[in-house]
């Protein structure tokens, strides 16, 4: 079965990936997505997943769903996962449709949802910069 190339990079920063969600992700696209970031939690042993939605300027039912159960699935595999940078107008469609993102955590950011995961943002020049 050909399953649709994925449009959203998933990037592994140790054991945490790190991905976003565009408006312009479809039904199918988001299908993919799903598939492709539970087969990376398992292949790369991922104990935490940042979803950074910040580009995503308008959320549907379906959306939704699949935050939800992709998270449902990462917990399932033993990986945290945190949505970060929610726009206010999402989080208004959100509660205008009825939709809650039950299990889902949030985060303000993307620097303080890596935080939840355990990352340290490092105030210090690396040795060598100017």
């Amino acid at each position: 079965m050909d399953r649709p190339a994925v449009a959203v990079p998933i990037l592994r920063l140790g054991d945490v990936l790190v991905t976003g969600l565009l408006d312009d992700l479809d039904d199918r696209s988001a299908v993919a997505f799903s598939l492709e970031l539970t087969e990376r939690i398992a292949d790369d042993r991922a104990r935490g997943v940042l979803i950074d939605i910040s580009r995503l300027e308008i959320i549907d039912s379906f959306a939704a769903r699949t935050l939800m159960e992709v998270t449902a699935m990462a917990r399932l595999m033993g990986a945290r996962l945190i949505v970060a940078g929610m726009r206010p107008a999402v989080a208004v469609t959100l509660v205008e449709l009825g939709l809650e993102l039950t299990g889902i955590e949030t985060a303000v950011h993307a620097e303080q949802a890596m935080t939840m995961l355990g990352w340290r943002s490092s105030q210090q020049p690396l040795k060598g910069a100017l």
